[in-house]
């Protein structure tokens, strides 16, 4: 975990380089709610126990899919080896256009 995070913040500096970038964010997972919780309006629970890996997102957005496939081309060139090295399961990919 330490790894990862360590290797995201360089990323992120690769990747605020990148042309076209409006926003970027890496969320780490570290809390769950259940449908009591909402109900009741209670903030979410603390993840206290890790079974199997941490849950990272990298969120960003580009001006236009080409920036977007340009800059996920460079993110993979650089650095594809290094983060697919530290995970446990493959990540995956939510692609998507803004609608609001």
């Amino acid at each position: 975990m330490a790894e990862f995070e360590t290797l995201m913040r360089e990323v992120k500096d690769f990747l605020e380089k990148q042309e076209g970038l409006l926003l970027l964010r890496l969320v780490k997972r570290e809390y769950h709610i259940d449908m009591d919780q909402i109900k009741e309006g209670l903030p979410p629970k603390k993840i206290t126990r890790i079974v199997k890996s941490v849950k990272y997102l990298l969120y960003w957005e580009f001006a236009t899919k080409e920036q977007y496939g340009i800059a996920q081309k460079n993110l993979y060139t650089t650095y594809r080896k290094s983060i697919e090295k530290l995970l446990i399961v493959p990540h995956d990919k939510y692609l998507g256009e803004t609608f609001f």
